[in-house]
């Protein structure tokens, strides 16, 4: 009868430890998730570019293409799509629009 007794405490106690493990497991998973769920939300609420910050990008490149946008104090013909887009960041920051910072 003491054996019995002695079984079942232990199976217990085994079965604590096993629902605790894996009660530790599925919070660090849904803890995880939650997080990514929460990044992914702000990132797809927040916009790094205005609208308007895209449209001057898209004004300058239809220069480009036409052969009609020039560099800065050179004023050499540009050729370059990247450029052509940091040309149209840069009016839009000049603008006062909705762009991030420069990178260095």
């Amino acid at each position: 009868m003491a054996t019995k007794k002695a079984s079942k405490k232990a199976t217990k106690k085994a079965a604590k430890k096993s629902t605790k493990k894996a009660a530790k497991k599925s919070t660090t998973r849904k803890s995880a998730a939650k997080k990514a769920t929460k990044k992914a939300a702000k990132k797809s609420s927040k916009r790094k570019y205005s609208p308007s910050a895209g449209k001057s990008v898209e004004t300058e490149m239809r220069a480009m293409k036409a052969g009609k946008l020039k560099s800065g104090r050179s004023g050499k013909k540009v050729t370059s799509r990247k450029q052509a887009v940091a040309i149209g960041l840069s009016k839009a920051r000049k603008a006062g629009k909705k762009v991030p910072k420069k990178r260095s």
